[in-house]
């Protein structure tokens, strides 16, 4: 599966998610090691704290498959920007996969590549690390 696929899978995603809130949706679609995605919208919550991004709903879905190898995330929102995961979301990849390679694409076709550990070169240093 292609990078290209794979942000269409998060696009489709986007269009679940449920953000009465700040409509700001974004899709994310993350791929396993084998080749399986697994998608999430972002979820969020009148109580905006208890939001969940789509990333770590992509992740929780994947978890509870049984599948906790990745190689790629895609991320789509409607920005005028790509947009990167959010702290939160850049712990809970690390978690998995440390160097995970990402794309981000904006609704327009702006597009940006990074990796996960150029976002979050450290993420085991701290007190339990």
């Amino acid at each position: 599966m292609s990078s290209n696929d794979l942000v269409h899978l998060a696009a489709d995603a986007r269009l679940r998610a449920y953000a009465p809130y700040s409509e700001f949706k974004v899709g994310a679609a993350l791929r396993a090691a084998t080749g399986e995605v697994f998608t999430g919208g972002n979820v969020e919550n009148v109580s905006y704290g208890l939001t969940i991004c789509a990333e770590r709903v992509a992740v929780g879905s994947a978890v509870q498959a049984g599948t906790t190898e990745f190689d790629q995330l895609a991320i789509v929102s409607d920005s005028e920007e790509p947009v990167v995961p959010c702290g939160a979301c850049r712990q809970v990849l690390a978690e998995f996969c440390p160097d995970l390679a990402i794309v981000s694409r904006t609704l327009s076709g702006r597009t940006a590549e990074f990796t996960l550990s150029a976002l979050f070169p450290k993420p085991r240093q701290g007190i339990l690390g």
